[in-house]
Parts: C-alpha cells; structure tokens; sequence
C-alpha cells in the first residue's frame, strides 16, 4: 500500500489531517501505509475518493489513478 503514504504526501496531508477527514483511525492508517494492515472495504472507498483515484491503484493493481466513479448519479428515466 506504498501509495497511500504517496498520495497523502503529495496532498500535504498528515496522517491526522486524513483521520479528520475520512473517519479513519490515524494508527490505522499508519498500519495501511507500512503494510501492516490491509483496508476493508469501506475505507478503500473513502481513501479512493479523499485521493480521486480508484481502489486498485491503490492496491497496487493498476498503474491508472483514473477513478472509476461519477460526482452525480445518472438520472434514470422511469
């Protein structure tokens, strides 16, 4: 999970700053970033979406950061 500490890096982020923001414990996010502890589910969404990029770039999946999600839901005809 390398990229975690990247990007919260390139934010000038602390890993306070991002408990503040996302909810997520600091020891947590300590133990993400040095691969001590893989995120569930739920905080790979939130981590995806602090940094715009998509959950597998973070888990080191994919080299395209590009995230995977609109700001606005479709509108459906119904």
């Amino acid at each position: 999970m390398r990229r975690l500490k990247e990007l919260r890096m390139k934010m000038g982020l602390t890993q306070i700053a991002v408990q503040m923001r996302t909810g997520i414990d600091q020891s947590n996010l300590s133990k993400f970033e040095l691969g001590e502890r893989i995120p569930t589910v739920d905080n790979l969404v939130i981590l995806a979406k602090l940094y715009n990029v998509n959950m597998e770039y973070l888990l080191d999946l994919t080299d395209d950061p590009t995230p995977l999600w609109r700001d606005e839901p479709e509108k459906q005809d119904m």
